[in-house]
């Protein structure tokens, strides 16, 4: 067995446990305990100063400078009472990662330690070393990042961390965080619009989020020895293990010992950082997990989900394990999404999605239902880009995970209700007869949260008081498929309004509006309703007679942002600007081409300088021994047949990878960033990955087990 390899099993065979204690038995003891959060503003800030923080939260109103000196002193307080030394601002720059530069609050000169309110509201990194898509030059470097009131300040391993929105110089959006929140304001007008129609008490309406984090876990030391995974994220090479997930044994399945105390850790400084984890189970794939948390609001949900990534992959170093993110680390077996279930909330506690026994109440509840369906149809193309990615490519659309076709399930119980709608919405109504129970609105059961079967093929699916967006990948950012779902719905919502106003002008009751709005937009979006299995090829044949796109790749998913329609609605809400959405389309081709292209390098390093040595190592030893078979007069026919199936793999590997490294040459020549990555994606991943994969692979299976050097999926996925 290769040397390296065989050290890497020895140490990841050989490990013990880390042993976990609890601050206390009740997690209510040290929960939050890192969050300077609305308590702890209450009780350290004037009456007078807390209520300004209030109206910057829920009203978006400035924080003048004397306040934030108050803020800043009674934050530096807190946090060098836990032992905190430095602070800084936190934001999540179009890198898809967050981003720190530490400052210190001592002050040499002073000889004192300091936070300025200035400090805690403003401060300047460089602009032109994010993804900027031409926004900023390296001499034009300025950027800002201001201080989220909305969002609680924290203490992450020893550091005050303040989280920001990052903007250009010239105030252009240059992170996830600032497009998100304007399209919280734009969801926030529309909803409230439609409420106001059967509630005047609604003044506010919140996105909530629940995020399901799925991901893999193998020895640190297994990772460290495949440099495409530790390059790329994922195995580029690797054969099928005779037991994959066929067995179907590992979900819900009981949790290895050495990652439940993993889960148990990062439950606990989750729990400190006010993040409200609550489940956590084995996955479908053998060393695939989750971890789900409760509701929030989204702003605060997403960055809950950025934080507690970054806490996984800390933790996990404490118990020599590594966290793997990537949409599809291991060929063959499940891939990792990430589950952004959505709902809206007003400020008199109700969720939109949930049914009732109110037919009021249900009418309501069916407009937003309708509205976020038609949304989903009239922008399909625009949520597919939003979750696009070079990772997520490998994911979508395969056996596990929901399709590159967008569709939306409702369930038989809600698709009846609409289609009755539908039908029989325009019932002559006479004088005492029951509207509702004429339109059958009113039938709707209360148990709709559990008489609705889960479809786990689908895109969108609604689950009862919620619409689950299943096809986000696990290394995603979700404010930016979460920022498109709240800009389209706000556009629905924004038509809907105007439509049942122009037929309350023409005379119609405004019960009678709504429901002709309703059956309208019923039938312009049905097309997109599917309730069968996502990941058949029947689906593809009818979505395609349905007119529904099937955008496979990043790159060509990617051209909708240049759709005039799609600029409009950024601009309308103004969400974002034709700039800026330039720019993120700009970033994103060019993310998708690097990412291609590092995967591409790493193929050609593992095949021209572990693979085929090894596999000419071994076709030597086969050679010296038929040689010596035949000299003896014996059959050698076995070992004759075995080098002759090495040499055609070892031949086809080495056309296979010059060909694409000359493949790659050609296309960095290209300038025209889209046609770059278009090509990326035609002439180099499709054209050459899988062939090149599929060599090796097979030279996996004959090399001797001792001479093999990377470590297998076999190894990876069931040694703990």
């Amino acid at each position: 067995m290769a040397t390296l390899r065989q050290k890497a099993l020895l140490i990841a065979q050989g490990r013990s446990r880390v042993t976990v204690t609890p601050p206390s038995n009740k997690v209510s003891d040290y929960y939050g305990i890192y969050v300077f959060g609305l308590k702890q503003m209450k009780e350290s800030l004037a009456p007078s100063v807390f209520k300004k923080v209030m109206e910057a939260i829920e009203k978006g109103s400035k924080i003048d400078p004397s306040t934030a000196e108050e803020i800043a002193s009674a934050v530096k307080t807190w946090a060098m009472s836990k032992g905190v030394t430095h602070y800084t601002h936190w934001f999540q720059p179009l890198t898809g990662s967050t981003a720190e530069k530490h400052d210190a609050f001592f002050d040499a000169h002073a000889g004192i330690e300091k936070f300025k309110g200035t400090a805690l509201v403003q401060q300047e990194p460089d602009a032109s070393s994010f993804p900027h898509g031409g926004i900023r030059s390296t001499f034009e470097a300025r950027g800002y990042t201001a201080w989220d009131p909305s969002s609680p300040i924290f203490i992450f391993d020893k550091t005050l961390c303040v989280p920001t929105i990052f903007v250009s110089y010239t105030g252009e959006a240059l992170d996830y965080k600032t497009p998100l929140l304007k399209s919280m304001e734009a969801i926030n007008e529309a909803s409230v619009g439609i409420c106001q129609l059967f509630d005047r008490n609604v003044k506010k309406v919140v996105p909530s989020l629940g995020i399901e984090q799925e991901y893999f876990v193998i020895d640190k030391s297994l990772f460290a020895t495949r440099p495409d995974l530790v390059m790329s994220g994922r195995t580029v090479f690797g054969h099928n293990p005779a037991r994959g997930q066929q067995l179907e044994d590992h979900y819900f399945g009981s949790i290895p010992t050495r990652v439940k105390d993993f889960m148990m850790d990062f439950e606990i400084e989750a729990h400190k950082l006010g993040i409200p984890v609550s489940t956590r189970h084995n996955e479908v794939a053998p060393s695939q997990f989750e971890v789900a948390p409760l509701f929030e609001e989204i702003n605060k949900a997403i960055d809950h989900n950025q934080l507690l990534m970054d806490l996984m992959d800390k933790v996990a170093e404490k118990h020599n394990l590594k966290v793997l993110l990537h949409e599809k680390p291991f060929a063959g077996v499940n891939g990792s999404g990430k589950h952004n279930n959505w709902s809206l909330i007003t400020d008199t506690g109700v969720n939109l999605f949930q049914p009732s026994n109110s037919a009021r109440e249900n009418l309501q509840f069916l407009a937003f239902v309708v509205a976020t369906v038609k949304a989903v149809y009239d922008y399909a193309d625009l949520l597919r880009a939003s979750i696009a990615s070079a990772s997520n490519d490998f994911r979508l659309g395969a056996n596990e995970a929901p399709p590159a076709i967008m569709s939306v399930f409702l369930g038989s119980t809600l698709t009846t209700v609409l289609d009755e709608l539908e039908k029989n919405g325009n019932v002559k109504i006479e004088k005492g007869d029951n509207m509702y129970m004429k339109l059958g609105i009113s039938k709707i059961p209360e148990i709709i949260l559990d008489n609705t079967d889960r479809n786990r093929t689908s895109p969108f699916a609604f689950t009862g008081n919620k619409f689950e967006f299943r096809a986000v990948g696990s290394s995603a950012n979700s404010a930016g498929p979460m920022t498109v779902l709240n800009v389209i719905v706000a556009e629905v919502l924004r038509n809907m309004l105007k439509d049942v106003e122009k037929e309350m002008s023409g005379g119609k009751e405004k019960k009678i509006a709504i429901v002709n709005v309703l059956r309208k937009y019923i039938k312009d979006s049905k097309k997109i309703r599917f309730e069968g299995d996502g990941y058949s090829e029947e689906w593809e044949k009818e979505a395609e007679k349905r007119g529904l796109s099937n955008l496979k790749s990043t790159p060509f998913a990617l051209d909708t942002y240049h759709d005039k329609k799609v600029v409009e609605v950024f601009a309308k809400h103004n969400v974002l600007s034709s700039i800026e959405l330039h720019a993120r389309h700009e970033i994103m081709l060019e993310n998708y081409i690097k990412k291609v292209q590092i995967e591409s390098r790493v193929m050609g390093d593992l095949a021209l300088n572990h693979v085929i040595p090894t596999a000419i190592q071994y076709q030597n030893k086969l050679i010296e021994n038929a040689n010596g078979l035949k000299g003896l007069g014996l059959d050698n026919k076995a070992a004759v047949e075995t080098i002759k199936e090495v040499s055609r793999h070892l031949e086809s590997l080495k056309q296979n990878v010059n060909a694409m490294i000359d493949a790659r040459r050609k296309l960095n020549k290209e300038e025209d960033v889209a046609k770059r990555a278009k090509g990326y994606c035609n002439d180099v991943k499709e054209a050459y990955f899988d062939k090149i994969r599929y060599s090796v692979d097979k030279l996996e299976l004959l090399v001797d087990d001792e001479y093999w050097p990377l470590v297998k999926y076999r190894e990876m996925l069931f040694i703990k």
